[in-house]
């Protein structure tokens, strides 16, 4: 691999060359479709959030991507209200058949109605449509909340709308704090032929645990967390998950770009592509 920024080379040729990637999680939204994005300003669990009180189309994300070596990307869903979960796909959709982006949609479905199969019936329409994303991540403190309670992964209703996704190919993103783990460990175990997607708090909660400290959301006196627990629903074998890779070859082009990063050739153009890009996609999106 040649590590080398050639002169004349423009970002965009550099990172293609470099690194093909795909964004597996990253948003697009219109203010108008969030009422959490237009209500007063609150406190939440993705921190200070004014930059993104405002549209945020597919052109800009684009623009935002130019020259990462971004290939392909996956929409994940934005938290519309939950009755519009349909629409939000279908808008996502649209998006992608005039712009040809994103790739594929993970959309939202109430694991908790009385039946999904109708919701989902709707979401497989739409050529995209890939996984559901219903986020599961309990706190006792409500800034952090976003399930009513802390047990929905092993809730009777919630589990047999859960088998039914495997009935339509979509995979599930996965949520949870630290002293949910146990409950995700059995939900991963009992459903194997289900593809789980580590997201946010779930994703960091592996790093919390090899390095024995808290999720840094985890404050003292918030939560028991039972650590000996967690590391046996962790073991080695004792989970259907899976972390999906855009694929070898990008694995293997990190892998080669973190060796050029000891000569400061990738950390130097990756620095200066994240100060021109603003955050977005929270854990809490």
């Amino acid at each position: 691999m040649d590590c080398r920024v050639k002169p004349g080379n423009d970002d965009r040729e550099w990172g293609r060359s470099m690194i093909p990637v795909v964004d597996a999680h990253h948003h697009i939204w219109r203010q108008g479709d969030l009422p959490w994005l237009k209500g007063p300003m609150v406190p939440r669990i993705f921190g200070p959030y004014e930059p993104i009180r405002r549209d945020y189309p597919i052109g800009e994300y684009l623009d935002d991507i130019a020259g990462t070596g971004v290939e392909r990307s996956v929409y994940v869903q934005a938290n519309w209200p939950p009755e519009k979960a349909e629409d939000e796909v279908a808008w996502v959709q649209k998006t992608a058949d005039e712009s040809g982006w994103p790739h594929a949609i993970v959309g939202y479905a109430d694991l908790m109605a009385k039946d999904v199969s109708p919701a989902l019936d709707k979401l497989k329409t739409y050529p995209l449509m890939r996984g559901v994303r219903m986020q599961l991540h309990w706190h006792q403190n409500e800034q952090y909340r976003f399930a009513p309670r802390p047990d929905l992964a092993d809730d009777p209703t919630f589990r047999k709308n859960f088998a039914a996704l495997a009935d339509y190919g979509f995979s599930f993103d996965l949520q949870v704090f630290a002293s949910q783990m146990q409950g995700a460990a059995r939900l991963a175990s009992d459903f194997g032929g289900t593809t789980f997607i580590l997201r946010g708090a779930a994703e960091r909660l592996f790093e919390a645990l090899r390095a024995r400290h808290l999720h840094p959301q985890e404050r003292p006196g918030t939560h028991r967390l039972d650590r000996e627990g967690d590391r046996r629903a962790l073991r080695r074998g004792s989970l259907s998950l899976r972390l999906e890779f855009p694929g070898r070859e990008a694995v293997d082009g990190l892998s080669g770009a973190a060796r050029c990063a000891s000569r400061g050739d990738f950390r130097t153009h990756i620095g200066r592509a994240a100060r021109r890009s603003p955050r977005h996609g929270g854990e809490g999106l």
